[in-house]
Protein backbone atom coordinates (compact mmCIF):
# COMPACT_ATOMS: atom_id res chain seq x y z
CA UNK A 1 0.00 0.00 0.00
CA UNK A 2 1.22 3.15 -0.88
CA UNK A 3 2.38 3.08 -4.41
CA UNK A 4 4.93 4.35 -6.18
CA UNK A 5 5.60 7.34 -4.40
CA UNK A 6 5.85 5.46 -0.87
CA UNK A 7 7.51 2.33 -1.54
CA UNK A 8 9.66 2.64 -5.06
CA UNK A 9 9.57 6.62 -5.50
CA UNK A 10 10.04 9.76 -3.57
CA UNK A 11 9.47 8.45 -0.25
CA UNK A 12 13.09 6.48 -0.16
CA UNK A 13 14.73 7.85 -2.55
CA UNK A 14 14.24 11.05 -0.68
CA UNK A 15 15.69 9.31 2.48
CA UNK A 16 18.68 8.29 0.30
CA UNK A 17 19.35 11.92 -0.20
CA UNK A 18 18.68 12.90 3.14
CA UNK A 19 21.88 10.01 3.52
CA UNK A 20 23.86 11.17 1.29
CA UNK A 21 23.95 14.92 2.20
CA UNK A 22 25.66 14.70 5.42
CA UNK A 23 28.73 13.07 2.99
CA UNK A 24 28.92 16.99 2.07
CA UNK A 25 28.27 18.69 5.17
CA UNK A 26 30.74 16.40 7.34
CA UNK A 27 33.13 18.11 4.64
CA UNK A 28 31.99 21.30 5.15
CA UNK A 29 32.03 21.46 8.73
CA UNK A 30 36.01 21.84 8.70
CA UNK A 31 35.69 25.02 7.62
CA UNK A 32 33.58 25.93 10.36
CA UNK A 33 35.80 24.38 13.23
CA UNK A 34 34.63 20.91 13.71
CA UNK A 35 37.32 18.38 13.79
CA UNK A 36 35.84 15.41 11.80
CA UNK A 37 37.45 12.21 12.05
CA UNK A 38 37.74 9.14 9.70
CA UNK A 39 33.78 8.54 8.51
CA UNK A 40 32.17 5.88 6.12
CA UNK A 41 28.61 4.80 4.97
CA UNK A 42 26.81 1.82 6.05
CA UNK A 43 24.98 1.01 3.14
CA UNK A 44 23.23 -1.90 4.34
CA UNK A 45 22.57 -0.56 7.24
CA UNK A 46 21.15 2.52 5.88
CA UNK A 47 18.45 0.14 3.53
CA UNK A 48 17.62 -1.43 6.11
CA UNK A 49 16.89 1.62 8.02
CA UNK A 50 15.05 3.07 4.95
CA UNK A 51 12.80 -0.69 4.62
CA UNK A 52 11.78 0.15 8.36
CA UNK A 53 10.02 2.94 7.75
CA UNK A 54 8.32 2.04 4.36
CA UNK A 55 6.94 -0.64 6.03
CA UNK A 56 5.43 1.31 9.47
CA UNK A 57 4.32 3.72 6.34
CA UNK A 58 2.56 0.70 4.64
CA UNK A 59 0.81 0.32 8.19
CA UNK A 60 -0.39 3.41 8.11
CA UNK A 61 -1.64 3.58 5.09
CA UNK A 62 -3.24 -0.32 5.81
CA UNK A 63 -5.02 1.41 9.08
CA UNK A 64 -6.31 4.30 6.96
CA UNK A 65 -7.97 2.21 4.99
CA UNK A 66 -9.77 -0.34 8.04
CA UNK A 67 -11.03 3.36 9.76
CA UNK A 68 -12.48 4.42 6.32
CA UNK A 69 -14.72 1.36 6.33
CA UNK A 70 -12.53 0.32 2.99
CA UNK A 71 -13.00 -3.50 1.74
CA UNK A 72 -9.46 -4.45 0.50
CA UNK A 73 -9.52 -7.24 -1.86
CA UNK A 74 -6.19 -8.87 -2.09
CA UNK A 75 -5.68 -10.04 -6.05
CA UNK A 76 -5.05 -8.77 -9.40
CA UNK A 77 -7.97 -7.14 -10.90
CA UNK A 78 -8.65 -7.46 -13.81
CA UNK A 79 -12.02 -5.73 -15.71
CA UNK A 80 -14.69 -7.91 -17.70
CA UNK A 81 -16.99 -5.04 -18.34
CA UNK A 82 -17.97 -1.89 -17.43
CA UNK A 83 -19.17 -2.56 -14.00
CA UNK A 84 -17.08 -5.59 -13.18
CA UNK A 85 -14.06 -6.32 -12.22
CA UNK A 86 -12.63 -10.32 -11.87
CA UNK A 87 -10.45 -11.41 -9.23
CA UNK A 88 -9.01 -14.89 -8.92
CA UNK A 89 -12.21 -17.00 -9.50
CA UNK A 90 -14.45 -13.95 -7.86
CA UNK A 91 -16.44 -11.34 -9.84
CA UNK A 92 -17.13 -7.93 -7.80
CA UNK A 93 -19.56 -5.20 -10.00
CA UNK A 94 -19.55 -1.67 -8.86
CA UNK A 95 -22.03 1.60 -10.16
CA UNK A 96 -18.50 2.78 -10.71
CA UNK A 97 -14.68 1.79 -11.25
CA UNK A 98 -11.62 3.66 -10.25
CA UNK A 99 -8.58 2.39 -12.60
CA UNK A 100 -5.15 4.17 -10.46
CA UNK A 101 -1.98 1.63 -10.83
CA UNK A 102 0.50 4.03 -11.45
CA UNK A 103 3.32 3.48 -13.25
CA UNK A 104 6.47 1.22 -14.01
CA UNK A 105 10.17 1.66 -14.80
CA UNK A 106 11.07 1.72 -18.35
CA UNK A 107 14.40 0.20 -19.82
CA UNK A 108 15.36 1.09 -23.70
CA UNK A 109 15.90 -1.28 -26.06
CA UNK A 110 19.15 -2.38 -26.56
CA UNK A 111 21.43 -5.77 -26.69
CA UNK A 112 21.94 -7.22 -22.71
CA UNK A 113 19.01 -4.64 -21.45
CA UNK A 114 17.67 -7.47 -18.94
CA UNK A 115 20.83 -6.93 -17.19
CA UNK A 116 20.53 -3.44 -16.00
CA UNK A 117 18.84 -2.07 -12.99
CA UNK A 118 15.61 -0.01 -12.67
CA UNK A 119 14.84 2.69 -9.92
CA UNK A 120 12.48 -0.18 -8.48
CA UNK A 121 15.63 -2.33 -7.85
CA UNK A 122 18.49 -0.13 -6.93
CA UNK A 123 16.50 0.99 -4.25
CA UNK A 124 16.80 -2.20 -2.26
CA UNK A 125 20.27 -3.13 -3.52
CA UNK A 126 22.68 -3.49 -0.53
CA UNK A 127 25.58 -3.49 -1.67
CA UNK A 128 27.52 -0.02 -2.95
CA UNK A 129 29.11 -0.12 -5.75
CA UNK A 130 32.67 1.28 -6.43
CA UNK A 131 31.68 2.44 -10.14
CA UNK A 132 28.00 2.91 -11.33
CA UNK A 133 26.53 3.65 -14.90
CA UNK A 134 23.56 5.45 -14.88
CA UNK A 135 21.10 5.59 -18.08
CA UNK A 136 19.09 8.40 -18.93
CA UNK A 137 18.66 12.51 -17.89
CA UNK A 138 15.27 12.92 -16.46
CA UNK A 139 14.84 13.54 -13.18
CA UNK A 140 15.70 9.97 -12.07
CA UNK A 141 18.46 9.34 -13.03
CA UNK A 142 19.44 12.76 -12.17
CA UNK A 143 18.90 12.37 -8.55
CA UNK A 144 20.35 8.97 -8.34
CA UNK A 145 23.42 9.95 -9.99
CA UNK A 146 23.57 12.58 -7.01
CA UNK A 147 22.64 10.18 -4.22
CA UNK A 148 25.55 7.54 -5.11
CA UNK A 149 28.32 10.16 -6.47
CA UNK A 150 27.53 12.05 -2.69
CA UNK A 151 28.27 9.31 -1.14
CA UNK A 152 31.72 8.40 -2.80
CA UNK A 153 30.63 6.34 -5.77
CA UNK A 154 32.08 7.04 -9.24
CA UNK A 155 29.10 7.98 -11.49
CA UNK A 156 28.99 8.10 -14.90
CA UNK A 157 25.68 9.44 -16.66
CA UNK A 158 25.06 8.77 -20.22
CA UNK A 159 22.73 10.82 -21.77
CA UNK A 160 20.67 10.22 -25.24
CA UNK A 161 20.22 13.75 -26.06
CA UNK A 162 21.80 17.40 -25.26
CA UNK A 163 21.83 17.78 -21.75
CA UNK A 164 20.08 16.60 -18.78
CA UNK A 165 16.49 17.02 -17.47
CA UNK A 166 14.74 17.52 -20.99
CA UNK A 167 11.77 19.76 -21.21
CA UNK A 168 13.17 22.12 -17.48
CA UNK A 169 14.45 25.50 -18.01
CA UNK A 170 17.64 25.51 -20.17
CA UNK A 171 19.61 27.90 -17.49
CA UNK A 172 18.18 25.45 -14.81
CA UNK A 173 19.97 22.61 -16.80
CA UNK A 174 22.88 24.09 -17.70
CA UNK A 175 23.56 25.31 -14.18
CA UNK A 176 22.77 21.67 -12.43
CA UNK A 177 24.93 19.83 -14.97
CA UNK A 178 27.90 22.44 -14.21
CA UNK A 179 27.31 21.49 -10.70
CA UNK A 180 27.12 17.86 -10.62
CA UNK A 181 30.35 18.21 -13.06
CA UNK A 182 32.14 20.05 -10.39
CA UNK A 183 31.09 17.00 -7.51
CA UNK A 184 32.45 14.74 -9.51
CA UNK A 185 30.13 12.91 -12.09
CA UNK A 186 30.85 12.80 -15.35
CA UNK A 187 27.77 13.37 -17.08
CA UNK A 188 28.22 12.36 -21.21
CA UNK A 189 25.58 13.50 -23.59
CA UNK A 190 24.80 12.63 -27.20
CA UNK A 191 25.11 8.97 -26.68
CA UNK A 192 23.90 5.88 -27.80
CA UNK A 193 24.18 2.41 -25.96
CA UNK A 194 24.85 -0.29 -28.28
CA UNK A 195 24.86 -3.19 -25.85
CA UNK A 196 24.86 -4.48 -21.97
CA UNK A 197 27.31 -7.46 -20.92
CA UNK A 198 28.75 -9.37 -17.94
CA UNK A 199 32.16 -8.65 -17.32
CA UNK A 200 35.11 -10.40 -15.22
CA UNK A 201 33.80 -8.05 -11.98
CA UNK A 202 30.86 -6.19 -13.21
CA UNK A 203 29.44 -5.24 -16.60
CA UNK A 204 30.68 -4.09 -19.82
CA UNK A 205 28.77 -0.88 -21.18
CA UNK A 206 29.07 -0.85 -24.93
CA UNK A 207 28.07 2.45 -26.75
CA UNK A 208 27.55 3.50 -30.16
CA UNK A 209 30.76 4.86 -30.90
CA UNK A 210 32.36 1.88 -29.92
CA UNK A 211 33.52 2.53 -26.31
CA UNK A 212 33.45 0.20 -24.21
CA UNK A 213 32.77 0.99 -20.17
CA UNK A 214 33.26 -1.04 -17.02
CA UNK A 215 31.33 -0.89 -14.07
CA UNK A 216 30.30 -2.72 -11.16
CA UNK A 217 26.05 -1.51 -11.88
CA UNK A 218 24.25 -0.37 -14.47
CA UNK A 219 21.23 1.44 -13.41
CA UNK A 220 18.28 2.40 -16.17
CA UNK A 221 16.63 5.43 -15.56
CA UNK A 222 14.98 6.42 -18.71
CA UNK A 223 11.45 7.03 -17.01
CA UNK A 224 8.21 5.05 -16.36
CA UNK A 225 5.13 4.16 -18.43
CA UNK A 226 1.70 3.88 -17.41
CA UNK A 227 1.08 0.61 -15.78
CA UNK A 228 -1.92 -0.88 -18.42
CA UNK A 229 -0.89 -4.27 -19.31
CA UNK A 230 -3.29 -7.16 -18.19
CA UNK A 231 -5.88 -4.91 -17.19
CA UNK A 232 -8.64 -6.12 -19.20
CA UNK A 233 -8.68 -2.39 -20.69
CA UNK A 234 -9.47 -3.68 -24.22
CA UNK A 235 -12.10 -5.93 -23.54
CA UNK A 236 -14.12 -3.25 -21.47
CA UNK A 237 -13.99 -0.54 -24.43
CA UNK A 238 -11.54 1.28 -22.37
CA UNK A 239 -9.80 4.01 -25.20
CA UNK A 240 -5.23 3.87 -24.23
CA UNK A 241 -3.06 6.46 -25.53
CA UNK A 242 0.47 6.05 -27.60
CA UNK A 243 2.49 5.08 -24.32
CA UNK A 244 -0.47 2.91 -22.61
CA UNK A 245 -2.19 5.83 -20.69
CA UNK A 246 -5.65 5.72 -19.97
CA UNK A 247 -7.13 8.17 -21.69
CA UNK A 248 -9.35 10.66 -19.53
CA UNK A 249 -11.30 13.63 -19.96
CA UNK A 250 -10.76 17.01 -17.53
CA UNK A 251 -12.54 15.54 -14.67
CA UNK A 252 -11.23 11.86 -15.00
CA UNK A 253 -13.91 10.28 -16.91
CA UNK A 254 -12.55 7.48 -19.67
CA UNK A 255 -14.51 6.76 -22.77
CA UNK A 256 -16.56 4.62 -20.62
CA UNK A 257 -19.25 6.40 -18.72
CA UNK A 258 -18.96 3.86 -15.10
CA UNK A 259 -14.87 3.83 -15.84
CA UNK A 260 -12.52 6.46 -14.27
CA UNK A 261 -8.67 6.88 -13.90
CA UNK A 262 -6.38 9.06 -11.73
CA UNK A 263 -2.66 9.58 -11.27
CA UNK A 264 0.35 8.12 -12.98
CA UNK A 265 -1.67 5.35 -15.29
CA UNK A 266 -3.48 8.65 -17.07
CA UNK A 267 0.43 9.73 -18.11
CA UNK A 268 -1.07 13.75 -17.27
CA UNK A 269 1.17 14.98 -14.88
CA UNK A 270 2.99 12.50 -12.87
CA UNK A 271 3.01 13.28 -9.52
CA UNK A 272 1.95 12.44 -5.94
CA UNK A 273 -0.05 15.64 -5.13
CA UNK A 274 -1.71 15.68 -9.06
CA UNK A 275 -2.97 12.13 -8.32
CA UNK A 276 -4.42 13.21 -4.81
CA UNK A 277 -6.01 16.09 -6.05
CA UNK A 278 -7.61 14.26 -9.20
CA UNK A 279 -8.75 11.77 -6.48
CA UNK A 280 -10.54 14.41 -4.52
CA UNK A 281 -11.91 16.05 -7.73
CA UNK A 282 -13.62 12.76 -8.70
CA UNK A 283 -14.60 12.12 -5.01
CA UNK A 284 -16.33 15.50 -5.28
CA UNK A 285 -18.07 15.13 -8.78
CA UNK A 286 -19.17 11.89 -7.79
CA UNK A 287 -20.77 11.78 -4.59
CA UNK A 288 -20.85 15.49 -3.52
CA UNK A 289 -22.67 18.16 -4.87
CA UNK A 290 -20.60 19.90 -7.32
CA UNK A 291 -18.88 18.81 -10.75
CA UNK A 292 -14.52 19.67 -9.61
CA UNK A 293 -12.08 20.19 -11.97
CA UNK A 294 -8.43 20.07 -11.11
CA UNK A 295 -6.31 22.70 -12.75
CA UNK A 296 -3.36 21.36 -14.24
CA UNK A 297 -1.16 24.54 -14.77
CA UNK A 298 1.13 26.14 -12.57
CA UNK A 299 2.53 23.08 -10.70
CA UNK A 300 5.58 23.26 -8.51
CA UNK A 301 8.02 20.91 -9.32
CA UNK A 302 11.22 19.70 -7.55
CA UNK A 303 14.43 17.46 -8.70
CA UNK A 304 16.03 16.47 -5.38
CA UNK A 305 19.37 16.42 -6.86
CA UNK A 306 22.43 17.76 -4.83
CA UNK A 307 21.89 20.62 -5.17
CA UNK A 308 18.33 20.69 -5.03
CA UNK A 309 16.27 22.12 -8.10
CA UNK A 310 12.74 24.29 -8.33
CA UNK A 311 10.46 25.43 -10.43
CA UNK A 312 7.18 26.79 -11.09
CA UNK A 313 5.88 28.52 -14.18
CA UNK A 314 7.10 28.67 -17.58
CA UNK A 315 10.28 28.35 -18.97
CA UNK A 316 11.75 31.52 -20.31
CA UNK A 317 11.89 29.36 -23.72
CA UNK A 318 7.81 28.82 -23.41
CA UNK A 319 7.48 32.57 -21.95
CA UNK A 320 9.09 33.81 -25.28
CA UNK A 321 6.55 31.50 -27.27
CA UNK A 322 3.63 32.91 -25.35
CA UNK A 323 4.26 36.49 -24.80
CA UNK A 324 5.82 38.96 -26.92
CA UNK A 325 7.89 40.38 -24.88
CA UNK A 326 9.67 39.06 -21.88
CA UNK A 327 12.00 40.10 -18.86
CA UNK A 328 14.41 37.66 -17.65
CA UNK A 329 15.76 38.61 -13.82
CA UNK A 330 18.54 36.28 -12.91
CA UNK A 331 20.75 35.58 -9.73
CA UNK A 332 24.13 33.62 -9.37
CA UNK A 333 25.35 33.76 -5.97
CA UNK A 334 28.16 31.73 -3.70
CA UNK A 335 25.72 31.11 -0.49
CA UNK A 336 26.62 32.06 2.71
CA UNK A 337 27.42 29.06 4.19
CA UNK A 338 29.66 27.92 1.24
CA UNK A 339 32.17 31.38 2.00
CA UNK A 340 33.30 29.55 5.59
CA UNK A 341 33.16 26.16 3.82
CA UNK A 342 35.19 26.39 0.86
CA UNK A 343 32.63 24.78 -1.64
CA UNK A 344 32.41 26.37 -5.13
CA UNK A 345 28.68 25.89 -5.31
CA UNK A 346 26.81 28.33 -6.61
CA UNK A 347 22.91 29.42 -6.21
CA UNK A 348 20.91 30.08 -9.47
CA UNK A 349 17.58 32.00 -8.98
CA UNK A 350 15.45 33.15 -12.07
CA UNK A 351 12.06 34.86 -12.36
CA UNK A 352 10.46 35.51 -16.10
CA UNK A 353 8.00 38.12 -16.37
CA UNK A 354 5.93 39.39 -18.92
CA UNK A 355 6.63 43.49 -19.71
CA UNK A 356 3.07 43.98 -20.76
CA UNK A 357 1.03 43.10 -17.22
CA UNK A 358 4.44 42.96 -15.18
CA UNK A 359 2.62 38.90 -13.94
CA UNK A 360 5.80 37.04 -13.02
CA UNK A 361 5.29 34.51 -15.56
CA UNK A 362 7.89 31.71 -13.97
CA UNK A 363 10.61 31.44 -10.97
CA UNK A 364 13.46 28.81 -11.31
CA UNK A 365 16.05 27.74 -8.36
CA UNK A 366 19.03 25.59 -8.51
CA UNK A 367 20.25 25.64 -4.92
CA UNK A 368 19.92 24.39 -1.41
CA UNK A 369 16.55 24.54 -0.34
CA UNK A 370 14.95 25.31 -3.59
CA UNK A 371 12.26 23.11 -3.30
CA UNK A 372 10.75 24.55 0.10
CA UNK A 373 11.40 28.25 -1.68
CA UNK A 374 9.42 27.20 -4.89
CA UNK A 375 6.64 25.57 -2.59
CA UNK A 376 6.23 29.20 -1.16
CA UNK A 377 6.47 31.04 -4.38
CA UNK A 378 3.75 28.94 -6.11
CA UNK A 379 1.38 30.36 -3.91
CA UNK A 380 1.93 34.02 -4.34
CA UNK A 381 2.09 33.16 -8.11
CA UNK A 382 -1.41 31.21 -8.24
CA UNK A 383 -2.27 34.40 -6.81
CA UNK A 384 -1.42 35.98 -9.86
CA UNK A 385 1.85 38.12 -8.31
CA UNK A 386 3.29 41.04 -10.37
CA UNK A 387 7.27 41.84 -10.52
CA UNK A 388 6.57 45.11 -8.74
CA UNK A 389 4.60 43.27 -6.03
CA UNK A 390 7.99 41.05 -5.45
CA UNK A 391 9.99 44.19 -5.30
CA UNK A 392 7.97 45.85 -2.67
CA UNK A 393 8.16 42.07 -0.60
CA UNK A 394 10.61 42.94 2.75
CA UNK A 395 13.47 40.88 2.41
CA UNK A 396 14.50 38.18 4.88
CA UNK A 397 18.01 38.85 5.49
CA UNK A 398 20.57 37.03 5.37
CA UNK A 399 18.73 33.99 3.30
CA UNK A 400 19.12 33.07 -0.15
CA UNK A 401 15.74 33.25 -0.77
CA UNK A 402 15.97 37.63 -0.69
CA UNK A 403 17.23 37.34 -4.10
CA UNK A 404 13.88 36.44 -5.23
CA UNK A 405 12.74 40.14 -3.50
CA UNK A 406 15.44 42.15 -4.55
CA UNK A 407 16.46 41.56 -8.59
CA UNK A 408 15.85 44.93 -9.81
CA UNK A 409 17.15 44.89 -13.27
CA UNK A 410 16.48 42.25 -15.80
CA UNK A 411 19.64 40.47 -17.47
CA UNK A 412 17.77 40.46 -21.18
Amino acid sequence: MGGTCVLRGCVPKKLMVYASEYASALVDAVGFGWEIGEHSIDWRRLIEAKDRELKRLNQIYLRMLETSGVRLIRGRGELVGPHEVRVGDDCYTAQNILISTGGRPSVPQFRGNELAMTSDDILSHEILPQRLVVIGGGYIGVEFACIFGRVGVRVTQLVRGDGILRGFDADVRSHLEQEMRAAGIEVRTGVQIAELARADQGFRVTLGTGEVLETDLVLAATGRVPNTTGLGLDAAGVERGPRGEVVVDSQSRTCVPSIFAVGDVTDRVNLTPVAIADGRGLAESLFGDREFEVDHQGIPTAVFSQPEVGTIGLTEAEARAQFSEVQVFEAKFRPMRHTMSGRESRVMMKLLVDKGSDRVLGCHMVGDGAAEIIQAVAIAMKCGATKAQFDATMALHPSAAEELVTMREPRR
